[in-house]
């Protein structure tokens, strides 16, 4: 079990492989909990929350609901430097993408399951 100081060392880019992965499936159990679709309209919902543009718009939109700690974390995330990136997005988008995702994977990994189930939810609804 990893202690959170130990987390806090990490490479954000660590952060935001976890967040990826939590936020995916949290917006697709969202979408399902909405209601039945067909197959291709998930994965066109999908896209309104997942793309990096956006969320771009939703870190914009939840920012001034961060605390401090939180808004340096999506900092340094987006400060990182990837060794890759989105190829439907340009390269300033994909960083703050890859903020909002480390912020979602350090809740995750360091089990501030309260705060991150409402910043989730501050996600899908911006």
């Amino acid at each position: 079990m990893l202690k959170k100081k130990d987390i806090e060392m990490m490479s954000p880019l660590i952060w935001a492989y976890m967040g990826d992965a939590v936020y995916e499936q949290f917006v697709r159990d969202y979408l399902i909990n909405q209601g039945v679709l067909k197959n291709g309209a998930y994965h066109k919902k999908a896209i309104k929350y997942v793309s990096a543009t956006a969320q771009v718009k939703i870190l914009k939109k939840i920012e001034e609901e961060l605390t401090e700690e939180e808004l340096d974390i999506v900092r340094r995330g987006r400060n990182s430097n990837p060794h890759s990136h989105a190829k439907n997005a340009d390269i300033v988008d994909y960083k703050y993408a890859t903020g909002l995702e480390a912020l979602i994977g350090f809740l995750y990994l360091t089990k501030q399951e309260k705060r991150l189930k409402e910043v989730l939810n501050m996600c899908v609804e911006a």
